[in-house]
């Protein structure tokens, strides 16, 4: 695995069309679907619209023309930090786009296909915040079915409860194209086994909350739809348990995936920060004026 610092853009460009909050997290997951250049570049501009975009995580990432034309494109729109590694062979990768500059890559914990879960420390509004990307292998061919899929998903079962160690004393967002879906999921899929579930379950016993569940327990969503239509929830947020009540709000929205950006419905979060002591001196000090 190349060195983090290898892993990190930094382009000076214009102001970007939305500055970024400094009174909350707002993280965006867009599955990239292995884009064209071009459409790519469409991504690309939809996104940097958006003005719960400050952190980006792009899954399924091509590491060819079109995952090049992506990064690109996000500096070219006011991203900052671009934190997308480059696999040694051909393979899907994950981005993390930042609109600050105070973002730095962090070694992986993910020991498995690392280019597919990158980390980042991100300071907003006088916080750090640990953010970690993943693209989990689907199925793969006949030949080699389910190979890499278990291999990452059991590399990323063991790397969760090292994020604290990783991402000492902050909030922790995990994002990403998990293709696995929750027990009791419905409709149900019959597909998955007790391994894929089980990956599931292990967010919640290294310590990360659903965010979504946290808000909307009995709510039915879905996120990428079968040939069938039967509706699938591939892509999930999770946040540090402790900071779990601090998610305002968590969603899917599907109008990029109609409008045929992507295959995958967006996902958002919005993670509230309490003032920073910086902020709070000057209140006070407004107060006594």
């Amino acid at each position: 695995m190349s060195a983090p610092a290898e892993q990190l853009s930094l382009i000076t460009l214009d102001e970007p069309a939305h500055a970024p909050a400094d009174d909350a997290v707002r993280l965006l997951l867009f599955n990239a679907q292995h884009a064209s250049p071009d459409r790519s570049r469409r991504q690309a501009a939809w996104v940097a619209a958006q003005a719960n975009a400050d952190i980006a995580v792009f899954t399924e990432v091509s590491s060819t023309h079109g995952g090049d034309a992506l990064v690109t494109a996000l500096g070219e729109r006011g991203y900052a930090t671009l934190i997308a590694p480059q696999p040694a062979e051909a393979d899907y990768r994950t981005v993390i786009a930042c609109r600050t500059a105070d973002a730095h890559p962090v070694q992986s914990p993910v020991a498995v296909t690392p280019h597919r879960a990158p980390a980042a420390r991100v300071t907003t509004g006088g916080h750090d915040i640990g953010v970690l990307g993943l693209y989990v292998p689907s199925r793969g061919p006949k030949a080699q079915h389910n190979v890499a899929k278990r291999a990452f998903q059991e590399a990323g079962t063991e790397a969760l409860p090292k994020l604290d160690a990783v991402f000492p004393d902050m909030p922790v967002i995990v994002a990403g194209d998990l293709n696995v879906i929750e027990r009791g999921h419905q409709p149900p899929h019959t597909v998955f086994g007790a391994w894929e579930y089980a990956f599931y379950d292990s967010f919640q016993a290294a310590g990360l909350t659903d965010a979504f569940r946290h808000l909307h327990p009995d709510k039915r969503a879905h996120s990428w739809y079968g040939r069938t239509g039967g509706g699938f929830r591939f892509d999930h947020l999770f946040v540090s348990t402790p900071h779990a009540d601090q998610v305002l709000a968590c969603d899917y929205h599907h109008q990029a995936r109609e409008a045929g950006l992507t295959d995958h419905a967006v996902m958002t979060l919005y993670l509230s920060l309490p003032a920073s002591s910086d902020k709070r001196g000057e209140t006070s000090a407004a107060n006594s004026c």
